[in-house]
């Protein structure tokens, strides 16, 4: 006999367009959740999308595409090699829908009772073969209500994020941050997995239940979490004090929206070897390296996780350590993918996170694979965004452009200084060649005397050294 090679889980994209949302925004947001999904592994075989002016409280869709969705979902248990991809982008079904809002809205609190009366119901067995992925974030009761209808594996956007972070993380920080994360976003969805078994009290009399099964998990999350946000304030102050350290460093943050092309410029710009695939969130751990060739003073470039639509909160939250390196840097590089239809958004989103975090310094906009866009649409970008740089980090050309931008932003914030160094004192010369750019170097009886150009903090910190050694 052959081993067989295990086929990946199907997944059925679910969208709903709410009145807001155009056409090419929701087209956008769908196509990256088949992104998103297809970088956790699944085999996207369906796709649908609703349009509603208001969500069902308890099944985000209306029934009629509920129903639609369970016969497909039994298609494929019933066909397990079907390939053939549903595709279906719209969907009113307005009588249906403006029925069914009215219920919900009359009746949504009738229902949160009932599903916490049911709560020890025994769930059906869930088929994981089929998973039903909502591009909308699910409350715990229409996770559970969908689970129960169509007997498969539901998850949302939020969820498929997190399971990719959690898959991505490398170092120590990112991997607490990312279960952080994760148990804020499961505990309240933990009835979804078990049920509600009591633990009689004890002690005399044992009047009464003791606690249920699912709030001693509640608990021990939320000690779980108190524990990693502790080692996360440890990690967090180690990292604080090497930035400490290179503050007087020049420092570049690149930021932008997931797969923007970050990592292919970090390694053309730094030369270093960084991870590169063509997945979003391929990377998510901050990484600092030199600017080559290198400059006196060094130029530093930073590396930061990408930013995405619906970023859930907890994440944005989680990560905000490793964003330090965006509010504290000289200047942030915030990169683009121009061929995107969609980059406005994407543009839009990025400028949110950024001012979440409190990064308002300098920005240079980096519009990022201009290769992929004819003459006229470079031409339009161009004249659109007067200040920004059109590159493709495929094009050494591009690059050192871009390169001369960057010496030019810092150079522009230098003053000049001339320092007189006694000879007794020599051992600082290696610090200002370090940390300055000598522009001429002379001697006279009483020691050496230079004339420099750099930073104002580097300057005052080199007095600072000069006077420590009176």
């Amino acid at each position: 006999m052959h081993p067989t090679q295990q086929r990946p889980a199907r997944a059925l994209l679910v969208g709903v367009q709410h009145p807001q949302e155009t056409d090419l925004q929701h087209a956008s947001s769908m196509a990256e959740l088949r992104r998103l999904v297809k970088t956790l592994g699944f085999e996207v075989v369906a796709l649908t999308s609703q349009k509603r002016a208001k969500l069902c409280a308890a099944t985000v869709i209306g029934e009629g595409k509920l129903e639609q969705i369970k016969q497909h979902i039994q298609y494929l248990r019933t066909h397990p090699d079907a390939n053939a991809e549903w595709e279906e982008v719209e969907s009113n079904e307005q009588d249906e829908d403006t029925q069914t809002i009215l219920e919900d809205e009359g009746n949504e609190e009738a229902e949160e009772t009932e599903e916490i009366e049911g709560a020890d119901e025994e769930l059906p067995e869930t088929d994981t073969s089929v998973v039903l992925i909502f591009n909308n974030e699910l409350t715990p009761t229409q996770m559970r209500n969908l689970y129960r209808a169509t007997e498969a594996e539901v998850l949302d956007r939020t969820g498929v994020i997190i399971e990719i972070f959690s898959r991505h993380a490398r170092s120590r920080e990112a991997r607490l941050q990312v279960e952080i994360a994760r148990l804020t976003y499961n505990a309240p969805r933990l009835r979804l997995t078990q049920g509600t078994t009591d633990r009689q009290g004890g002690g005399i009399g044992a009047k009464g239940a003791g606690e249920t099964s699912h709030e001693l998990d509640r608990r021990r999350i939320r000690d779980r979490i108190a524990e990693l946000q502790r080692q996360l304030k440890t990690i967090a102050q180690d990292e604080d004090n090497r930035r400490t350290r290179r503050q007087d460093a020049q420092t570049v943050a690149l930021v932008g929206y997931t797969n923007a092309g970050k990592s292919s410029l970090m390694r053309v710009l730094t030369g270093s070897e960084m991870y590169i695939a063509d997945k979003l969130f391929a990377t998510l751990d901050t990484t600092v390296r030199v600017m080559q060739p290198e400059t006196t003073p060094r130029i530093l470039v930073a590396d930061t996780v990408g930013f995405i639509k619906q970023l859930p909160h907890d994440l944005v939250a989680s990560f905000r350590s490793t964003l330090e390196e965006a509010r504290f840097a000289g200047l942030v590089l915030h990169l683009v993918d121009a061929s995107d239809p969609n980059f406005q958004e994407q543009l839009n989103v990025t400028h949110s996170v950024l001012s979440e975090i409190g990064a308002h310094q300098a920005r240079l906009l980096v519009l990022n694979k201009r290769d992929r866009l004819t003459e006229e649409a470079q031409s339009i970008l161009q004249s659109g965004y007067p200040e920004a740089i059109l590159i493709s980090a495929h094009n050494p050309a591009d690059v050192e452009r871009l390169k001369e931008r960057i010496r030019t932003h810092f150079e522009g914030a230098m003053a000049e200084e001339v320092f007189h160094i006694p000879y007794r004192k020599s051992n600082l010369l290696n610090t200002i060649h370090t940390q300055t750019h000598v522009i001429e170097t002379g001697y006279d009886e009483k020691g050496s005397v230079l004339r420099v150009r750099a930073p104002l903090q580097a300057i005052e910190r080199i007095h600072e050294l000069l006077e420590d050694l009176q």
